[in-house]
């Protein structure tokens, strides 16, 4: 018997204990009743939906389409019945380096704006291609992520009679302001034409009414006078000085990053921030507690920057499950009326749907209890989300009947890695054993998802690699690599390192080191030693002092001083733990554990909360060329949607552009680039000629097979 509970939005299910120690119990988590249910918002309190002006999705002078990200064109020269005889109009290359571009150009006027790997804004004759002018930001001596310009987007305003036109685009610590016609700087805006931000930039921004929105990559959003460059407020995304939700941490540490983007309602005023996952990355013994605002959906007020409202996806993340990408503005149907709603979409897999302007989730949100922690001083939050509508994108629980049948060598081979191995719903992480789950790169990504306005239906591109996460202690990590070896890491690395890993990790079937003082005794190695198991084989050389140093080394004594990490940042007395990286559940050839499809590309009817269907999305030329059916790829890119009835799309490892059916998902058109397309479509006109312009840079998590490169592919009919 299903048993609900009556939520008001603001709780944070604090009140299920995230800091009670009695719940860590797992006899007493298991008391606790299976399901908890937000309840859906009545009929009477849906938002009904307001006018839009069309005109709006004619252009594209924001890399996200329009203000509510809907990626969507009413352009439709361009359609399902002409698509195939697209050609290559122009291409673009920028000449300063190759790096992986995140960013979708914006057109203005005939001109496109798009960031180049040199660190450079151009400005491109929208129908020719050819340069107009090129500004180029001043060399840093290391490049962080947030050192790209325009990382993943930029914003045109169209000035007004006192302040003229220009370009905002975050770099570094700054967004800056350029003139579309000269591409100067504008010194009336901040301090010679850039204003600071505090956390970095990273996301394209949006503008409302004289504020320019944004927020940060370390976290925060932040509303500026876009005439002026003065902050106007700021919203904090881990909250401070009694502050709502401050109390959700019990020690603020890193924060809850603002890379995932934003969208603005220009009808009431609301701007919609994703912020993901709280840090640091899979450990939360410094965090204890909710955490708000991570993985959280929060509407604020654009005049003054206040919440009015929030919605949480996954409580005290700690598996990196970030809610990724901008919220989107739809218009769904709901009890015969038309309704005004957002989404939210994340790594978890979960597509959250909220009403506009109270944030209540259109249909009853499920929260399923889920399992104690098993690190010493971590505590999980007693119920994580397990929705039944809208149906997930995909799920994070990792299931072993999903493991590939690719070949027997695959099976066997990933089975021998889930055989050691956690897994389960919401499972949690322990100290030296994998964990997995469907999680860094899966579900959705930053690229997000478009809309076909007039239907409300969502496409959505999504992966299906299941993460292989291991947390460690601290205490148990390399030594400086300052510091000499002891004699037992030596004996490790003639010995063991070329099975067991330079550092411990692990490869193949070789399980990892980590931790091994909580698995095995002194007696137990030395007799694995002596005499072998499996593969591996007995060890005849080592002297039994060489053996004593070599357990030493095993067991971490005695051992030099390690390396700083990340995350030992807790509190005085707590435990310390790191892990080993963004690893995957691979076969022996390196291709995901699971069996396909391994990406997709998903419609949904948000009316109902259904998938009409989903399709895979990208094709590995060697498993073609052996027969294999298409199996889809890891993407990166993201969709776009046109009135001509189409689904537009890139990001996958073959490196291609493709078109699909928007009703059917049948895919109609597909066109080599020159590297990976790493952004979503834009779709414009100039002089009457509809085109469709595709960032391909490659680089990054889907490189391709041609690596990172400067490229901006425009398609369009022969004229």
């Amino acid at each position: 018997m299903k048993s609900r509970f009556v939520f008001l939005l603001w709780t944070t299910l604090s009140a299920f204990g995230a800091n009670s120690a009695p719940l860590e119990d797992p006899v007493a988590r298991a008391a606790l009743p299976e399901y908890k249910y937000i309840p859906a918002a009545q009929p009477g309190e849906l938002t009904p939906a307001a006018p839009l002006d069309q005109k709006v999705f004619s252009g594209w002078t924001r890399s996200q389409g329009d203000n509510g990200a809907r990626r969507y064109s009413t352009l439709a020269q361009i359609n399902r019945q002409n698509v195939g005889q697209l050609e290559v109009a122009w291409t673009f290359r920028s000449g300063d380096g190759a790096a992986n571009v995140q960013c979708t150009p914006i057109i203005v006027d005939g001109i496109l704006y798009a960031p180049t790997p040199g660190r450079a804004i151009v400005a491109l004759d929208a129908a020719t291609g050819a340069e107009r002018w090129r500004y180029t930001l001043p060399p840093v001596r290391t490049v962080r992520l947030q050192d790209a310009p325009a990382r993943r987007g930029l914003v045109y305003w169209p000035g007004d009679q006192d302040n003229a036109p220009r370009i905002l685009f975050g770099a570094g610590e700054w967004i800056y302001a350029l003139d579309p016609k000269t591409g100067k700087e504008l010194p009336a805006f901040g301090q010679g034409g850039r204003t600071e931000i505090p956390t970095s930039a990273t996301v394209g921004g949006a503008i409302y009414r004289h504020i320019f929105v944004t927020s940060g990559l370390y976290g925060d959003a932040y509303g500026y006078d876009v005439r002026s460059g003065k902050m106007l407020w700021r919203f904090r995304s881990v909250p401070r000085d009694g502050e709502f939700g401050a109390d959700t941490w019990d020690q603020p540490q890193l924060g809850a990053n603002g890379w995932g983007g934003l969208s603005v309602d220009d009808t009431r005023g609301i701007a919609f921030v994703a912020f993901g996952a709280p840090r640091p990355d899979m450990t939360g013994v410094g965090r204890l507690g909710d955490n708000l605002f991570g993985d959280c959906v929060v509407a604020i007020d654009l005049l003054t920057g206040k919440r009015l409202w929030h919605f949480q996806d996954v409580i005290h993340d700690i598996w990196d499950l970030d809610v990724c990408a901008p919220p989107n503005l739809v218009t769904i149907i709901r009890d015969g009326r038309k309704i005004d709603a957002v989404t939210g979409v994340s790594k978890s897999g979960h597509l959250t749907l909220l009403d506009r302007t109270s944030g209540k989730p259109i249909f009853p949100w499920r929260l399923r209890r889920a399992p104690v922690s098993k690190l010493p001083g971590e505590r999980t939050a007693p119920y994580q989300p397990d929705p039944e509508l809208p149906e997930p994108i995909s799920r994070s629980e990792f299931n072993p009947a999903d493991i590939t049948t690719r070949t027997p060598e695959a099976t066997a081979f990933v089975k021998k890695i889930v055989e050691r191995s956690n897994y389960g719903f919401f499972a949690p992480f322990e100290e030296g054993k994998p964990t997995l789950y469907t999680g860094s790169r899966g579900g959705a990504e930053w690229s997000g998802a478009a809309v076909d306005v007039p239907t409300g239906r969502l496409y959505v591109t999504s992966n299906r690699w299941v993460s292989k996460i291991t947390v460690i202690s601290n205490d148990d990590w390399e030594r400086d690599p300052r510091v000499p070896p002891s004699a037992g890491e030596q004996h490790y690395q003639l010995y063991c390192a070329a099975c067991h890993g330079p550092n411990r990790g692990g490869i193949g079937v070789a399980p990892p080191l980590y931790a091994l003082k909580n698995r095995l005794k002194d007696t137990e190695v030395l007799e694995l030693l002596k005499t072998g198991r499996g593969l591996m084989p007995a060890n005849l050389v080592l002297t039994d002092v060489q053996k004593q140093e070599l357990l030493d080394f095993l067991f971490r004594r005695n051992q030099p001083a390690g390396r700083a990490r990340q995350a030992d940042t807790n509190p005085e007395g707590r435990p310390r733990y790191s892990f080993d990286g963004f690893q995957f559940l691979v076969d022996h050839e390196g291709y995901p554990g699971v069996n396909p499809p391994w990406g997709l590309l998903n419609c949904y009817d948000l009316s109902t909360g259904k998938i009409l269907w989903r399709v895979p999305l990208g094709e590995l030329n060697k498993l073609t060329a052996q027969g294999v059916p298409k199996t889809g790829s890891q993407n990166l890119a993201g969709a776009t949607v046109t009135a001509g009835g189409l689904v537009l799309v890139a990001g996958t490892e073959d490196e291609r552009l493709r078109a699909f059916d928007a009703d059917t998902g049948a895919e109609l058109w597909s066109a080599k680039l020159p590297f990976a397309g790493t952004a979503p479509p834009a779709v414009y006109e100039v002089a009457g000629r509809q085109y469709i312009v595709i960032t391909s840079t490659g680089g990054g998590r889907v490189g391709g097979p041609s690596g990172a490169g400067d490229a901006y592919v425009a398609f369009a009919l022969k004229p």
